[in-house]
C-alpha cells in the first residue's frame, strides 16, 4: 500500500441518491452495503465511513458531495441516479466539482457490470479526483449505480485502485 496514504487517516462518505430513500418508502440496501464493503476492503486506510441519503437531482447531490468533500472525505462514492430515468441526474451534480475525470475507471466499471447483464451499460456514472490546495490532500470521486449488484461490482473495480490514487494525490511516487 503507498506510503503517503497509509500515514494517513481517510475519512469516506457513501451518498445514496434515491427520491424514494429520502422520502422514507424504502430502505437503503446500497448504501450500508457500500459502507460496509469499503469498511472491510480499505481496513486501516479509513478512519471512517459517513452514510448519507439525498433526494435525486442534480442540485442535491452537487451540495452533498461539496459538503462530504469541505468536511475532510478523500473518498466519495455516490450511489443511484446515474441511469437514463429523467430526476438520474448524479453526473450532473458531480461533474462541476470533478478537477479531473478518471475515464479508464468509469470503462472498468461498465464492462465489470456489464459481465452481470447489459443492463449495466446504461449507467452514467462519474469518476474523479478533486485537487486540493498546496499541502493539502485531494479526493476521489465515484458515482455508481444503485443496485447493490452494481455497488458489489464497482467497488471490486474501484477499491484496489483507492490507495494508490489517493497517495498520488497527496505526491507520491509512480511506483
Amino acid at each position: 500500500m503507498p506510503t503517503a496514504a497509509r500515514d494517513s487517516s481517510v475519512r469516506a462518505c457513501v451518498l445514496t441518491v434515491s427520491d424514494r430513500v429520502s422520502r422514507g418508502e424504502r430502505e437503503d440496501r446500497s448504501g450500508p452495503l457500500a459502507r460496509d464493503l469499503l469498511t472491510s476492503g480499505l481496513g486501516d486506510l479509513l478512519e471512517g465511513v459517513d452514510l448519507r441519503v439525498v433526494p435525486d437531482g442534480e442540485d442535491p447531490v452537487r451540495e452533498a458531495v461539496a459538503a462530504a468533500l469541505r468536511e475532510g472525505a478523500r473518498l466519495v462514492v455516490t450511489t443511484g441516479g446515474t441511469g437514463v430515468s429523467p430526476r438520474d441526474r448524479t453526473p450532473e451534480g458531480t461533474a462541476p466539482l470533478l478537477d479531473r475525470e478518471l475515464p479508464g475507471v468509469a470503462t472498468a466499471l461498465h464492462a465489470a457490470g456489464a459481465e452481470a447483464g447489459p443492463h449495466a451499460l446504461l449507467t452514467r456514472g462519474l469518476v474523479g479526483v478533486v485537487d486540493a490546495g498546496p499541502g493539502a490532500p485531494g479526493a476521489l470521486v465515484a458515482n455508481l449505480p444503485g443496485s447493490t449488484g452494481g455497488v458489489r461490482d464497482g467497488l471490486a473495480v474501484l477499491l484496489p485502485l483507492v490507495p494508490h490514487v489517493l497517495d498520488q494525490l497527496t505526491g507520491g511516487d509512480h511506483a
